[in-house]
């Protein structure tokens, strides 16, 4: 086996420059297990399992997380301010491939008092600190699809109207009854994703409250936005939710999708924490970012292939 330890050494320069910035900042660094006896349940995510077994107290299930999200809003809810970390995650059933590995490392950044929008100005900052200095091209997601479909989101609410429009006008092939959401990612990915020019940092906000995230909701939108680098997806942002019972109904919406899966699936299907919505009865605001390290070093290395960046990629 050959290894790049050119590209080793930008990993360890990014890493230190990292810290350099948040430390400066004023932001702890934390770091947080990546086994957890229960996840935040996302019917979009798999999981790896495994078990904990003990003489004296028996065996136990534990899941490796998908992001510090779980422990890190736990920490927040007990006052630890803005706080960051750099951390391994695990995603199953991920493709593998130029831009996916099923272990890769993620920056998550939570910023007390911020708002979704102060983070992309945040967000920019850092990246011009690492001398990636490019042009901010910023549009919503209603206006993207809007211009690279001439869809308007906002007069196709309904499932079954969105999909005759995606037939009939796009020319996509849909097999059948769909979500919303799942019509959505069809022409997300197909006309926009793929029409992001590569000489900007492009910022799509206010994504489709079908979408089921921990973001704040507002009307048909939810204050999250993704960035891409590239044409690749770097980071995602929340205006993070901050009320228990939104939280509350999240949990229980998206636990009860994944039950249905339990005994007809070969995914790991987590348990979720029923009593994680009391740590939003005093939940400050904050936006949180999660950034994908290895596709931001990609960038920063000219790689064209994730698997560049890592010394032992999954294949």
């Amino acid at each position: 086996m050959i290894f790049d330890f050119k590209i080793a050494k930008e990993r360890s320069r990014l890493y230190r420059l990292t810290r350099q910035f948040f430390d400066q900042k004023g932001y702890l660094e934390v770091e947080t297990p990546v086994l957890s006896p229960d996840l935040i349940p996302e019917s979009t995510i798999d999981c790896f399992g495994t078990v904990f077994i003990n003489e004296f107290r028996g065996s136990s299930s534990l899941y490796m997380v998908p992001s510090p999200e779980v422990f890190i809003k736990k920490l927040i809810a007990s006052g630890c301010g803005s706080v960051y970390e750099i951390s391994k995650c695990f995603r199953n059933c991920e493709q593998i491939g130029t831009i996916h590995n099923p272990e890769f490392t993620m920056l998550e950044y939570y910023t007390m008092d911020f708002d979704e929008k102060d983070s992309i100005g945040l967000t920019m900052e850092y990246l011009k600190s690492l001398s990636l200095d490019r042009p901010l091209m910023q549009m919503t997601v209603r206006e993207a699809v809007l211009k690279y479909t001439g869809l308007d989101l906002d007069k196709l609410q309904n499932p079954a109207l969105l999909r005759k429009e995606a037939v009939e006008k796009l020319g996509l092939h849909i097999p059948g009854p769909e979500s919303w959401d799942d019509t959505f990612n069809r022409i997300f990915c197909t006309f926009v994703e793929t029409a992001i020019p590569k000489d900007s940092i492009v910022v799509f906000t206010d994504y489709p409250q079908q979408i089921k995230c921990l973001a704040k909701r507002e009307g048909n939108y939810r204050r999250r936005w993704e960035m891409y680098i590239d044409g690749i997806e770097i980071a995602n942002c929340y205006l993070e939710e901050t009320e228990a019972n939104q939280v509350r109904s999240y949990y229980e919406e998206e636990a009860a999708k994944l039950a249905t899966e339990r005994s007809s699936s070969e995914r790991v299907i987590p348990d979720s924490d029923t009593e994680y919505y009391k740590y939003f009865e005093k939940f400050p605001k904050c936006s949180g970012v999660a950034l994908g390290m290895d596709r931001l070093l990609m960038v920063l290395c000219g790689c064209k292939d994730i698997r560049q960046t890592l010394l032992f990629p999954f294949s």
